[in-house]
């Protein structure tokens, strides 16, 4: 059998689907961080600082806040804010929005909520773009930031934004910054826990039932958070399936092989076949 017909006929069959999502899902979507799209956006900075894509722009060290959430807003703004360039969460969403699901993720970009996925279904483990949280952090606490990242967008001036706009802490004063897992100052809120028990009573409900562990772009970074577990699960459960699409990284180790299905292709361009 075909893999594509493969994962059609394990669609079909599955009494319940874990979607484990990573970086890649997101570049299918047209979410890319550098060429064209960096340079529509971020020219002025490239220019100024050196750097050739968004990931670099994150990590330089910008000589005041003020340039450093002239920056940051632009960069969440675009990658939070925006809806991607292509359809792929929407297709996918339709493939599973009247199924048995729940979708794990290291993606901190929100675009599962934006097409239509519901909230108690999803775990974000590596935060949120749309989040602020204490930089300390003197407490485990998280804050929509919206209105605020809008308006250092509409009112930054020469790649910087007016001091008073510098968000910080309403507790402590100290300087707030994204909620996103980087070091271990990254605070896991109520939210964060709520959504990983409910991730993890899915998982324990369906131990034995035919269930897709249908992994889409997750790389080699951050393994143990999605592909190791999806490979254990599989092999803990006979009657499960693993499928993997992923440009270029399409693999599952030999316990596994006879109930992979493994495509290595575009998540886009496979979603819309499907």
């Amino acid at each position: 059998m075909q893999p594509l017909d493969a994962l059609r006929r394990a669609l079909g069959e599955a009494e319940a689907i874990v979607i484990g999502a990573g970086a890649g899902l997101s570049t299918s979507a047209g979410f890319t961080y550098s060429g064209a799209r960096f340079r529509e956006n971020f020219a002025d900075f490239e220019k100024k600082y050196g750097f050739h894509d968004m990931y670099a722009g994150g990590f330089y060290p910008y000589p005041s806040p003020e340039e450093f959430w002239a920056y940051w807003s632009r960069y969440i703004a675009l990658n939070r804010y925006n809806d991607p360039p292509k359809p792929v969460y929407e297709r996918l969403f339709s493939l599973v929005k009247d199924r048995d699901y729940f979708v794990i993720t290291t993606n901190v970009d929100h675009c599962f909520q934006k097409a239509g996925f519901a909230k108690e279904r999803l775990f974000y483990t590596q935060g949120d773009y749309g989040l602020f949280q204490c930089s300390v952090p003197c407490h485990a606490e998280t804050y929509d930031n919206e209105e605020a990242v809008r308006r250092m967008v509409q009112e930054q001036k020469n790649m910087r934004i007016p001091p008073a706009l510098i968000p910080r802490c309403p507790k402590c004063g100290a300087p707030m910054a994204m909620n996103l897992r980087s070091d271990d100052t990254f605070v896991e809120d109520a939210g964060w826990h709520e959504a990983y028990g409910r991730y993890r009573n899915f998982l324990a409900g369906h131990k034995k039932s035919r269930v897709l562990y249908l992994e889409l772009g997750v790389g080699g970074n951050t393994p143990a958070i999605i592909k190791y577990p999806f490979w254990r699960l599989t092999a803990e459960n006979k009657n499960a399936t693993y499928a993997c699409i992923n440009w270029g990284e399409a693999y599952a180790p030999e316990e596994i092989k006879s109930r992979a299905v493994l495509i290595d292709a575009d998540i886009g361009e496979i979603l819309e076949t499907l």
